[in-house]
This record gives structure tokens, sequence and C-alpha cells, in this order.
């Protein structure tokens, strides 16, 4: 048997034991670790315990359960409340202020955690009641909370961005800053959205009733000052970051600490709320390890087959493809796998074939560069992923945490704006790399 049909074998059963339920790390890493033993003998055990080894050695890796650990501490202990009494005070005198303030509420929520499933909880719980009790249109609001909360996987401190960054072997810290333009620019692009879509229809997000809105100034600022605890935390981690005083895992440690501090002077921690945080950041962290110990075993099995060097020769030599058109057909493939994979999946079982392939495209970039701007384009293209039918991510997400009067027609209906919004932003992306690319050279070029 040629290795090219090895090869297709090996991605053909693992996709089988995909879609039959299973778990990701042992359909990735069961495939790997059976193909090595059969291709190369006991030896072949080596590849899997190698990839473990190149794990532990990953000195970034310690940024995860950090900032997992910092984003459960201002969940739990409700000082992101606080963040969305500061929007309904402040944005709710404007049409759609309080689908624009969720928004915000969102993209501070992204850089407090880094996964997406916090921002649709917390948006989900606070926002979203609030929402339907003020006579939003019940589409407008579930759009606005899955778009929103699909930020968290591109806004720093992303965990997928680790992920891609261990598996690509690309710097942590720029793929996040190469994340942060472009995530606040959709976040943009969302709220100009939501702006003029209420402008043009008021009934679709109503102004706060006057008698809501006749708040004090002593109370706004208090508020305000309430709300701004968050940004004090972020401030205080990444600051000393980007000036170079601290490193990517000291900062982290910073932002875990300071969180841990501020919900105790707050007298919001309890014992039992730190126990709930301690045991949910275990339990994400080991599963991202696996994960990435699994795509990292699989990845060794394909280069060791040559198929990266087989894809790369049928895209440009045999189909006679440019660098756009395999750029484009890549983002193309994601869509597709977004339907019935999440994100973690579709990375680690395409990113040992596309990364190399991608790294040796002549797209007038340096190596470095391309593959800081793709981690940025492929997050962007998993986040419309998550949103599209049948089975995209946060539809089921949100179908579990909405009330009953939300169907899922209506949150199928709901997402059609958001992901023309984001396809436009992966546009602007792929046509303008330095929107990307911009802030960490900036920041690591001096």
């Amino acid at each position: 048997m040629s290795y090219e049909m090895i090869a297709l074998l090996m991605f053909s059963s693992m996709m089988l034991m995909l879609l039959t339920g299973q778990r990701v790390f042992g359909a990735i890493g069961g495939i790997a670790s059976i193909a090595a033993i059969l291709l190369w003998g006991t030896g072949g055990g080596d590849i899997p315990f190698s990839a473990a080894m190149k794990l532990m050695k990953w000195y970034p890796l310690l940024t995860l359960p950090m900032f997992i650990f910092m984003g459960y501490v201002l969940s739990e202990t409700k000082i992101a409340d606080d963040l969305y009494k500061m929007f309904h005070v402040w944005m709710g005198p404007i049409n759609g202020g309080l689908a624009i303030g969720t928004i915000l509420l969102m993209v501070l929520i992204s850089a407090m955690n880094g996964l997406s499933v916090a921002g649709m909880a917390i948006g989900a719980t606070i926002a979203l009641p609030e929402l339907l009790k003020r006579n939003y249109d019940k589409r407008m609001v579930t759009g606005v909370i899955q778009a929103g909360s699909s930020l968290g996987i591109l806004v720093p401190p992303s965990v997928v961005l680790v992920l891609y960054a261990m598996i690509a072997r690309a710097p942590v810290g720029q793929l996040w800053l190469a994340g942060a333009v472009p995530g606040l620019m959709m976040a943009a692009l969302f709220i100009i959205y939501i702006a003029v879509r209420c402008r043009i229809q008021p009934e679709l997000g109503p102004a706060l009733a006057v008698n809501e809105r006749d708040v004090s100034r002593g109370e706004k600022y208090r508020l305000l000052l309430a709300g701004l605890l968050p940004l004090i935390i972020f401030a205080m981690m990444m600051v000393p970051f980007v000036m170079g005083k601290t490193s990517l895992v000291e900062a982290s440690a910073v932002g875990a600490l300071t969180a841990l501090i501020a919900s105790v002077l707050r007298r919001r921690m309890t014992w039992d709320i730190l126990i709930l945080c301690l045991r949910n950041t275990l339990g994400i962290s080991c599963m991202f390890m696996w994960i990435i110990l699994a795509a990292l075993g699989f990845g060794a099995v394909f280069d060791g087959l040559g198929a990266v060097k087989a894809i790369e020769s049928l895209f440009t030599e045999r189909l006679g493809l440019s660098p756009w058109m395999i750029l484009i057909l890549m983002q193309l493939s994601f869509l597709v796998m977004g339907t019935f994979l999440d994100d973690t999946a579709m990375l680690v079982i395409v990113a040992p074939l596309y990364v190399p392939l991608v790294g040796s495209l002549d797209l007038g970039m340096p190596r470095g560069d391309i593959l800081i701007w793709y981690g940025v384009l492929y997050t962007i293209t998993t986040q419309i992923a998550y949103m599209t039918p049948p089975f995209g991510y946060n539809l089921f997400l949100m179908r579990a945490m909405a009330p009953k009067s939300i169907t899922m027609r209506d949150i199928y209906g709901s997402i059609t704006p958001f992901v023309l919004v984001m396809i436009l932003a992966l546009v602007i992306v792929m046509v303008f790399p330095q929107i990307a690319l911009w802030l960490p050279n900036l920041i690591y070029g001096k």
C-alpha cells in the first residue's frame, strides 16, 4: 500500500471515529498510535512519547491554566455582572444601546477568559433576560449573544490560539497581539450593524424607559468604577507584558493573582467558589493538553509518511493552483468542517497538513508572518463555522441556554447578518494582512 493511501486511510478512520461521537483526543491519538505501531513496529511507540515530552517542555503552555482560572474567578464571583450593570445605565438611552453594551461586555469577557463558552454563558444568563424583558427583538438578541461570544477565541488571551501556536510552532505572544486588532475591528462592525439596524427599525432595540434612565450621577459613576475593575485587572496583566517588563507566563500569573485578590477584597470569593474555579480550570486545561498531545502525535505520523509533501505537490504542481486559490480553498474547507466539528477538532485534523503548506506559499511575506496571519484567518473562519447550520457549535449552546420562547428556527434565523459581517471581516484581513501583523511587529520588532 502506498503512503498516500495509508494517509487517506488514517484520515478517513479518524473522521469516522469523530462522527460516531468519540472524544477528540481519543480518536486522533488512537489512530496516530495504531498507525505508528503498524508502520514502524514497537519503535513507533516512541512517537507519542516524544510528543508528550515536547508538550511538557513547552513553557508557554503554563499560560493556559492561568487565564482559564482568571476567567472562572471573574465569572463565578459575579464581577462580570458589574460590567453589564454599567453598560445598562450608560448605553440604555440609545436605540439598540443594550445590545451594543452586550457586544462590549463580550469583548471584555473574551479578554478575561479566552473561551467562547464563557461569553455565551454570561450573555445567556445575564444579558438575554434583560434584553427580552425590555422588548428587544428575540432574533436580534440571540444573534448578538452568539456573535459576541464568538469573539472569545480571537481576542487575547485566546485559548484556541495557544493550541494553534503549539501545532504551528509559532510564538503565542505574537498570535495574541495579531488577534487583538481584528477582534476589535469585528466587534466594531457588529456595533455599527446594530446601531444602523436599530436606527432604521427602532422596534428591534427600543431605548430604556425614562424611569429606568433616572439614575443619579453618583450612582452612574459608582457603577462605572465597579465595571472598570475587570479592565484594571486586564491592564495590570497586559501593560507590563506589552512594555517588555514581564514574560507571557509571568503576565498570565499576574492576571490570575490580581483577579483572585480583587474577588477577595470585594468579599465575593468563598471556599466553595474557589474549589469550583480550581476544578473547572483543571478539567479544561487537561482537556486541551490531551488534544494537543494527540495532535502532535498525529502530525508526526503524517509527516513521517510524507503526506504534507504529497498534498503540497498536488495543489501546486498537479492542479497548478495559485497561492491565493489554495488559501481560499483552505478557508472553505474549515467552513465545511465547522458544520459538524468544533474548533479544536478542526485544527488538530488539518493543521499538520495546512500549516506546512501555507508556510511554503509565496504570498510576499516572511514565513513567520504568514503563520501568524494564517492563525488569525483560521480563527475568524472558525468563528463563522461556530454559527453556521446545521451543527454550528454556538447554535446548540444558545438552544441549551435560551428560554423556551426562543425556538431553533429563531436561533437559525438570527445569525445570518452577523455571519455576513464576519465574512466581511475575514475578507478585510485577507486583503490587508497588516491589520493582523501591525501590532505584533510593532511590539516584537522593537
